[in-house]
């Protein structure tokens, strides 16, 4: 399996562990009454699953951005650009402002 796949995989998979611990903390915790919502009405496993799916595609994907940009070669030397140097105006300079009549 190429490296790049197996990244991705990897760090779905962590990214859906980390909903699923997620949303247990906030169904453990009855954050906003989810607890009795999912639990206790005929329909909430639906919510329950939805918010694991849902999170997990979050989690997931900010998880994988992560690894991607640690990826990233460390930067060498100073940065682009060169040295700033101030600007060459050394004083201040009146611009008179007139207004046209209409």
């Amino acid at each position: 399996m190429p490296k790049l796949i197996r990244l991705y995989i990897v760090n779905v998979l962590i990214g859906f562990a980390l909903a699923l611990a997620f949303v247990a903390l906030l169904l453990a915790l009855d954050v906003g009454g989810l607890r009795h919502l999912v639990l206790e009405t005929s329909g909430g496993w639906i919510g329950g699953v939805m918010l694991v799916m849902f999170n997990g595609v979050v989690f997931a994907g900010v998880q994988f951005a992560i690894a991607v940009m640690r990826m990233a070669d460390p930067e060498d030397g100073p940065p682009p650009g060169g040295r700033r140097t101030g600007s060459q105006m050394r004083e201040l300079v009146r611009v008179p402002v007139v207004q046209a009549r209409r």
